[in-house]
């Protein structure tokens, strides 16, 4: 059977809002990769992409710890370095390539937290176009944003 395999990671269409979301963090992203370059710390391009998606105004979450159960235990925490309006998660790298560990990182984030989206962004490269990995969890039922509560 030719395709990827069922819950493997693809690159399909998670959808109009998604794509509007990326679309605006790969944006935050390119300027922060134009004003920094490459060849910093990953902490140093997380920092930065803070600053610019608090000026664009786009919720986010930093550093988000989240509990890894292994069937019914709680076996220890994974961390998120960003978490995006809720349902995308932003993996940075600084490193010479994406390897398939990062993907495989990613993706196992997205399962852990039944979301959908991720982008893996790698800021060591000359073009940011370079280092922009879009990772779509196909394998669980995701979950949907939560409601708002009233009031």
């Amino acid at each position: 059977m030719n395709g990827p395999k069922p819950g493997a990671e693809r690159d399909t269409d998670p959808g109009t809002a998604g794509d509007f979301l990326t679309h605006r963090v790969i944006g935050a992203a390119i300027e922060v990769h134009r004003v920094l370059g490459p060849g910093l710390l990953e902490s140093i391009y997380e920092e930065a992409l803070c600053v610019e998606l608090a000026l664009a105004h786009i919720p986010f979450e930093r550093q988000v710890s989240v509990k890894v159960h292994y069937k019914q235990y709680d076996i220890g925490d994974a961390r998120l370095d960003l978490l995006i309006c809720g349902q995308l998660v932003v993996e940075l790298k600084a490193v010479d390539s994406i390897a398939p560990v990062h993907v495989a990182q990613l993706l196992s984030y997205l399962k852990i937290n039944r979301l959908q989206l991720g982008l893996l962004l790698n800021f060591n490269v000359s073009e940011l176009r370079h280092g922009i990995k879009r990772v779509v969890n196909t394998h669980d039922k995701v979950q949907q944003p939560p409601p708002k509560p009233n009031g």
